[in-house]
């Protein structure tokens, strides 16, 4: 991690990603590139959907391969490169026909390494292969929901998921949050673990490089009116004066409680739920 001297109060505790020890390109392939309007947590009517979303510095779109549809062709990693979309670093890759694609890469991909997309392709870290070839313990990113659907899972930086088991046509995986899920063992996943996995340990510093992220203010619901929020009011800091946190809406919220919907439609795939709260 980059530390700063502390020539402003909140310059002294923040801290950064050394990027010039990992990055070898400090400008975007411009044939993979395209603007985009950010919606900001808004709707297609303009209503505020997501709060706490809007500003930020503008970005340039960088177009991820997540699909990995060119198989049994060896990729050469060119650059390493940062996006402003995503916590891990992104490569741009050469294929051997020819193609340049960006890729989500792992920890230990460098500039001038190879990369294999291929059902036979050896289990090494940067290959991508079936989840039913990979044994106990591998540790997968870029992970598909369904055959060929595209990477959905272990996007982040840091971040994979563990294989525990492969067992009548489904692999069953320890996500990032602990929850264990079965995925069709058809489903393709790529070795290894996302890169950047400094990123977590960054400190903000100040509000306004939140700002320039595009992270708008959270008011705390203790701090309203009761009419805004079911936690406010009372003389004084009041405790919430009810027994579970909730959202702004009456909903559960965080501190243990469970969240996710009692009849959803992916609930037959959990096998052991995530770890919330005081007991995590």
């Amino acid at each position: 991690m980059k530390t700063y001297k502390p020539t402003t109060p909140s310059r002294r505790h923040m801290t950064t990603v050394s990027y010039r020890k990992v990055l070898t390109a400090s400008e975007p392939h411009k044939a993979l590139t395209k603007g985009k309007k950010r919606h900001v947590g808004r709707n297609s009517a303009g209503r505020i959907t997501m709060r706490h979303k809007g500003g930020g510095h503008k970005r340039l779109q960088r177009d991820i391969d997540f699909l990995y549809n060119k198989y049994d062709i060896p990729a050469k990693v060119e650059t390493i490169e940062y996006d402003p979309n995503r916590s891990g670093f992104i490569a741009l890759v050469v294929y051997a026909d020819g193609e340049r694609r960006y890729v989500l890469i792992p920890k230990t991909l460098k500039v001038g390494d190879t990369f294999l997309v291929s059902e036979k392709a050896p289990l090494v870290p940067g290959n991508r292969t079936l989840l039913s070839r990979m044994s106990t313990g591998t540790f997968v990113y870029n992970v598909e929901f369904q055959p060929r659907g595209g990477s959905k899972i272990a996007r982040s930086a840091g971040n994979h998921a563990e294989v525990i088991a492969n067992d009548a046509g489904y692999t069953h995986l320890k996500m990032p949050s602990g929850e264990i899920r079965k995925v069709p063992d058809t489903a393709w996943a790529s070795i290894g673990e996302v890169s950047n996995d400094e990123h977590k340990l960054r400190t903000i510093g100040k509000a306004g490089r939140s700002r320039w992220l595009g992270i708008r203010p959270t008011v705390r619901g203790s701090a309203m009116n009761p009419v805004d929020h079911p936690h406010g009011g009372g003389e004084g800091r009041a405790g919430r004066g009810r027994r579970r946190a909730v959202t702004k809406w009456g909903k559960p919220s965080g501190k243990g409680q469970k969240t996710r919907r009692a009849k959803k439609y992916s609930n037959v795939f959990i096998v052991a739920r995530r770890k919330v709260g005081k007991r995590r």
